[in-house]
C-alpha cells in the first residue's frame, strides 16, 4: 500500500548564518535572532540537525508561551485522536552537497558517525512526540516527555558520506501515557539502483509523559492508524508491549523469590566464576587465549554541562546513548585490536532521569 502522505523534510543548514551563503564579509550578529532566547531551547546547541528539529519543536511551545501559557495553566483534559501522518516528521542530510555538515559527521574511515547519529534520532523522536501530545491549545501547559526506552536498533548497511540521508519516523502505538516510535534511515546505494533495499538503519523510541507540575503519569492523545502498514505496525507494537509487561513481570516474581530460583542458570552463572577464580588465583594455568573480564574494561567520566540538558534540567537520552555508543565502541576496538563493526542494540532502558 502507498505510504501516507508525509510533510516535507525539515531543512537542515549547516552554514552558521543559517542561509547556506558562503560569500561577504559581513560579522556574525550573535544576538540577531527573532525568536526565543536562545536558553529557551536548550537542544539547540548541539548540531545542524538538532537545531533544525528544536526550531520545529519550539514552534509548539512559542505558541503556548505568546498566549500566556505557563506552568499555573491546567492539564489537557480531553484527549484527541490522531493518525500517525500528522507526527510522521523526516529530515535529509546533504553530505554530498555540503562539506560542513559532512565534515561533522566523518569518523575516521569516511562513514557516518553512529554514535552522533544516534543523538540525532532522540530528538527526532522527541520531536514527534511532542507533535502527537500537542493538542493545539494555548491554555494547556505541555506535557514532560521522556525517552523511556530504545528496542532493536540495527544498522543493514553502512551510511556513507558521498550521497543523501534521510531520517524519518512516526507514531506507531500509544498505550496510556507511552508513545512508541519508529524510525527508519534511508540511502540509496551508491550506484542508483531502485530495486535494492534503501532502508540502512531501524530503530524504536518509547516515549513516556509525565505531568510537567505534578510529575505523574499523564494520558497522551489517542492514534488511528489509516494505511494496512499503519495497521500492522500497530497491531506488532501492541503484541511486542504485552510480551514486554509479561517479561517485567516474570523477572520481579524471580528477583522477589531470590537467586536459588534461577534453577539451570545459577549452575551455569557458577561455573563462569569458577573459570576466572583460575586467572585470579593460578595465572600460569589458565588459558592463554583468554584474558579477565575487567582487563577490558574502560570507562570515563564527564560533567553534564546546561547545553545537554532539556527544558527540564534533564540530559537528553540521546546525548547519553551517543556518549556510551562511542565508549563501546572503544572499549571494542581496543580489545579486538581492530575496527569493530555495528550491527545493532537489542534493548536500551533509560531506569531514571540525569540531572544537569
Amino acid at each position: 500500500p502507498a505510504p501516507a502522505p508525509m510533510d516535507s523534510p525539515i531543512k537542515v543548514f549547516s552554514d552558521l548564518r543559517g542561509g547556506g551563503g558562503r560569500g561577504g564579509s559581513a560579522a556574525i550578529d550573535a544576538c540577531g535572532s527573532a525568536r526565543k532566547p536562545l536558553s529557551l531551547w536548550p537542544g539547540m546547541y548541539h548540531s545542524p540537525v538538532t537545531n533544525a528539529l528544536w526550531e520545529a519543536r519550539s514552534s509548539i511551545f512559542e505558541r503556548k508561551m505568546d498566549a500566556g501559557g505557563n506552568a499555573d495553566a491546567g492539564p489537557q483534559t480531553e484527549l484527541l485522536t490522531k493518525k500517525p501522518a500528522q507526527s510522521r516528521t523526516s529530515i535529509v542530510y546533504k553530505f554530498a552537497a555540503d562539506d560542513i555538515l559532512r565534515e561533522q559527521y566523518r569518523d575516521p574511515w569516511n562513514e557516518v558517525r553512529v554514535g552522533k547519529l544516534l543523538e540525532d534520532l532522540d530528538a527526532l523522536a522527541g520531536t514527534i512526540a511532542v507533535k502527537h501530545c500537542s493538542d493545539g491549545d494555548s491554555t494547556t501547559r505541555p506535557l514532560l516527555l521522556v525517552t523511556a526506552s530504545v528496542d532493536k536498533m540495527v544498522l543493514m548497511k553502512p551510511l556513507r558520506l558521498d550521497t543523501e540521508v534521510k531520517i524519518i519516523g512516526a507514531v506507531t502505538y500509544v498505550g496510556r501515557s507511552s508513545i512508541d516510535i519508529q524510525i527508519e534511515v534511508t540511502q540509496v546505494d551508491q550506484d542508483g539502483d531502485v530495486q535494492s533495499d534503501p532502508i540502512a538503519l531501524t530503530a524504536n523510541f518509547t516515549f513516556v509523559a509525565r505531568d510537567s507540575v505534578t510529575g505523574k503519569s499523564a494520558p497522551v492523545n489517542r492514534l488511528s492508524p489509516e494505511t494496512e502498514r499503519e495497521k500492522q505496525l500497530y497491531a506488532e507494537t501492541e503484541a511486542l508491549e504485552k510480551v514486554k509487561r509479561r517479561k517485567r513481570e516474570e523477572q520481579k516474581g524471580v528477583l522477589e523469590k531470590g537467586v536459588h530460583k534461577l534453577g539451570v542458570e545459577a549452575e551455569r552463572l557458577k561455573a563462569l566464576l569458577a573459570e576466572g577464580r583460575v586467572f585470579s588465583d593460578f595465572p600460569a594455568l589458565a588459558d592463554r587465549d583468554s584474558i579477565l573480564m575487567k582487563d577490558t574494561r574502560l570507562e570515563t567520566s564527564m560533567i553534564c554541562q546546561p547545553q545537554q540538558r532539556n527544558l527540564y534540567g534533564r540530559i537528553f537520552g540521546g546525548f547519553l546513548m551517543h556518549r556510551a555508543f562511542e565508549l563501546a565502541f572503544s572499549t571494542a576496538y581496543a580489545f579486538v585490536g581492530q575496527r569493530p563493526c555495528f550491527l545493532e542494540v537489542d534493548h536500551v532502558d533509560f531506569l531514571k532521569p540525569v540531572s544537569s
